[in-house]
C-alpha cells in the first residue's frame, strides 16, 4: 500500500488540496494533479532546467522536489506569468526577440529569469549568460534569449521610473 499525504499547495495563487503519494514529484503534482502542463519534464535529474518553477519566490527544479515538500508553499508556474491573458514583460520580450523555437525549455527559462530579473534589475550580458547556463536549450543558440532578457530588464527599469 502506498504512503499518501494530503497537501495544499498554492499554485499561481490558487490552493490545490490533493491526496498524493509521498514519492510524487512536484512536477508530476503540477502536471497530473493540477493540470498545469507548462512545466516540462526533461532530464529528471535537475540538469536541464525545463522543470524550473518558483517555490516561495525562489527557483527550484520541480523534478527534484517532492510534492509533500511544498505543503503550504506558494508555487508559481509559467501559467502564472501572464495576467488575464496578457503576456508579462519578459514573455513579451521573448516573443519580440523570437527567443524560442521548439518551446520545450522556454517555461523553465522564463521562471529562472523571472527570479533573476526581480533580484537583478541591471544585469549585464555576462550576468544573463551566467544564470542561463543552468538551462539547456537545444534550438536557439541562446543569443535571442539573452537579448530578450536584457530588453525585458530595460523595460522593467523604465516602468519603475
Amino acid at each position: 500500500m502506498a504512503d499518501t499525504r494530503t497537501i495544499t499547495v498554492h499554485v499561481n495563487g490558487v490552493p490545490h488540496s490533493k491526496s498524493i503519494e509521498t514519492r510524487t514529484t512536484l512536477v508530476d503534482f503540477l502536471r497530473h494533479e493540477c493540470g498545469l502542463t507548462g512545466t516540462h519534464v526533461g532530464c529528471e535529474h535537475g540538469a536541464c532546467g525545463a522543470c524550473t518553477v518558483l517555490v516561495d519566490g525562489h527557483s527550484a527544479r520541480s523534478c527534484l522536489m517532492l510534492g509533500v515538500q511544498c505543503h503550504d508553499a506558494q508555487v508559481q508556474t509559467v501559467e502564472g506569468l501572464a495576467n488575464n491573458g496578457v503576456l508579462n514583460v519578459l514573455q513579451q520580450a521573448f516573443q519580440d526577440h523570437h527567443a524560442l523555437q521548439c518551446g520545450f525549455c522556454t517555461a523553465g527559462i522564463l521562471m529562472t529569469m523571472t527570479e533573476f530579473l526581480r533580484d537583478n534589475p541591471h544585469p549585464t550580458e555576462h550576468d544573463v549568460r551566467d544564470i542561463l547556463s543552468g538551462n539547456v536549450c537545444r534550438c536557439t543558440g541562446y543569443l535571442p534569449i539573452v537579448d530578450a532578457v536584457l530588453d525585458a530588464a530595460k523595460t522593467l527599469r523604465e516602468m519603475k521610473q
